[in-house]
């Protein structure tokens, strides 16, 4: 098994956003890597810390037909653990008629059909569990500060709240809910 630092170096010359949907090596096998709720990332159970590294790897992090995330390099591929979103939603701007989202790896993503927010409800508490469509299959859970910028930012009508970006509307929730 290669170490982080060796998957690192393999990268390392790399330019742009690698295209990892472009590689389909055989399973090399699992590392033990573990994406938490809070966006942390862990290595065989002690924190990675180093911003940069983060980045890298989730620049070749995939979720494939299997419902498994996969760091994929050409010649490599090794499935982890995601406990919840591998990716979250840290801030939000709005401009014209697009809303940009930032990533916990300091991506922006447009809001538009590509990239939908989605609301749903967490079914134990009821709350509101956005999250935003990205690419190779990844989804990145919103933030709660971030969603309540989103919902001051929302429109309603016919009881609904929604956020435009890009031509598209996007549903946030109900606001007759808890009313009588």
């Amino acid at each position: 098994m290669k170490s982080l630092d060796e998957i690192a170096e393999l990268l390392s010359g790399q330019r742009g956003k690698p295209p990892i949907q472009k590689w389909h090596p055989e399973l090399s096998g699992d590392i033990d890597i573990e994406i938490r709720p809070d966006g942390r990332w862990f290595h065989e159970g002690g924190e990675i810390r180093r911003h940069e590294l983060v980045k890298l790897f989730a620049s070749i992090l995939r979720r494939e037909d299997d419902g498994d995330y996969y760091l994929v390099t050409p010649v490599e591929k090794w499935r982890i653990r995601v406990l919840d979103q591998p990716l979250l939603m840290v801030d939000c701007e709005a401009g014209g008629d697009q809303v940009l989202m930032k990533t916990n790896t300091d991506d922006w993503v447009l809001l538009n059909e590509e990239h939908p927010l989605t609301v749903s409800a967490d079914p134990e508490t009821g709350e509101p569990y956005p999250t935003v469509q990205l690419a190779n299959g990844l989804q990145a859970k919103v933030g709660r500060a971030v969603f309540y910028r989103l919902v001051e930012m929302g429109r309603e009508q016919s009881g609904q709240l929604w956020v435009e970006s890009a031509g598209q509307r996007f549903l946030l929730g109900s606001t007759e809910q808890g009313k009588k």
